[in-house]
């Protein structure tokens, strides 16, 4: 399989002197709905995830963590949403923009392209890592970025109390074959939660966390194939008993897959896992319930749902970060042992 590279025109198009805009209109910024935190965050990480970035974009790096840095609190709890005006439109809180700022700093501070981005992300993720949340999304987001502190600093004491905390939060899952999930819905970035707990067992030592994990996994990657593609949740969710396909389905819920299939061909050595990171790429390029690509190669976007007609015209943040982190997977890939 032939993988393209992950294009970051787009991306440098939608960042402006003080973050990352998160709707467009077609490819035309948006700048009523100005900029969150969310988006900024997953900038940071497939900024850091880049192998070898050129200059243009460690500079979209250093715009995206001093956004963090003005939306971070002094008691480690994170504002969202930053209007075009400059003004905050929200109050610090432990929602998904808590845990996805924790998961791009914990990224950041161990693969950030410069000295001074790893320096300057460790810090602000140890001054929010003792903090914690009562959503499920936000622990596994969190965890995420506690994974990755963990392999540079093993015995990191905020990042290994988040794992701890996020397994708790997020749940067990049931034995229940048919439904082996901690909650009786699918809504978003559904495999980010099997991802957090596929690596609290591995870092924690909880053999039985882990394999929970890898069930949650398991099961999730057949639900979301169909005829030998990616047939994801829509963005309403999908619950017990419930028509497939359905639309509108998000790049998001792709990108989360593909990196919890990565992650567990990582932890258990078992390279079967990589056949799902292959068909999120692949989901991408075409080979999905509309036939159609969600990477605009003209522009560099990505698009923002796929519907049963079509893909969407618009070209937001969101999904085009999501775009790019599966598109930064195919050299990886393209060398992995069989």
């Amino acid at each position: 399989m032939s993988y393209p590279a992950a294009p970051f025109r787009h991306l440098q198009r939608l960042t402006d002197n003080i973050g990352l805009l998160e709707h467009a209109e077609g490819i035309v910024p948006r700048h009523e709905h100005g900029y969150c935190v969310d988006d900024v965050a997953r900038g940071l990480v497939v900024v850091c995830r880049e192998p070898s970035p050129s200059q243009e974009i460690i500079t979209l790096g250093r715009r995206y963590l001093y956004f963090l840095a003005q939306a971070q609190a002094p008691d480690g709890r994170f504002r969202n949403r930053l209007g075009y005006d400059r003004r905050w439109r929200d109050y610090p809180g432990t929602e998904d923009c808590w845990g996805r700022a924790l998961w791009g700093l914990g990224t950041a501070a161990a693969r950030g392209p410069t000295r001074g981005i790893r320096e300057e992300s460790l810090s602000r993720f140890d001054c929010s890592a003792h903090v914690s949340s009562a959503w499920p999304h936000a622990m596994a987001f969190a965890a995420l970025g506690a994974a990755e502190v963990l392999d540079s600093w093993h015995d990191h004491a905020g990042a290994l109390t988040l794992l701890d905390k996020a397994s708790g939060i997020i749940g067990q899952a049931p034995a229940d074959p048919a439904w082996p999930w901690p909650s009786r819905r699918l809504t978003y970035a559904n495999a980010a939660m099997a991802e957090a707990v596929i690596v609290a067992g591995s870092k924690l030592g909880r053999d039985r966390v882990l394999r929970d994990g890898l069930r949650m996994l398991e099961w999730l990657l057949t639900a979301e194939t169909r005829d030998g593609h990616l047939s994801v949740v829509p963005a309403g969710g999908f619950g017990p008993g419930e028509d497939r396909p359905a639309f509108d389905q998000q790049p998001i819920e792709v990108a989360a897959l593909a990196d919890a299939c990565m992650r567990a061909a990582a932890v258990t050595g078992d390279r079967s896992w990589l056949a799902g990171a292959e068909m999120s790429v692949s989901w991408f390029l075409g080979d999905n319930d509309a036939k159609v690509p969600m990477l605009d190669e003209r522009t560099g976007g990505g698009c923002d749902g796929l519907s049963r007609d079509g893909r969407s015209r618009n070209q937001g943040a969101e999904s085009t970060l999501a775009m790019i982190s599966v598109l930064q997977l195919g050299p990886r890939l393209a060398t992995a042992p069989r």
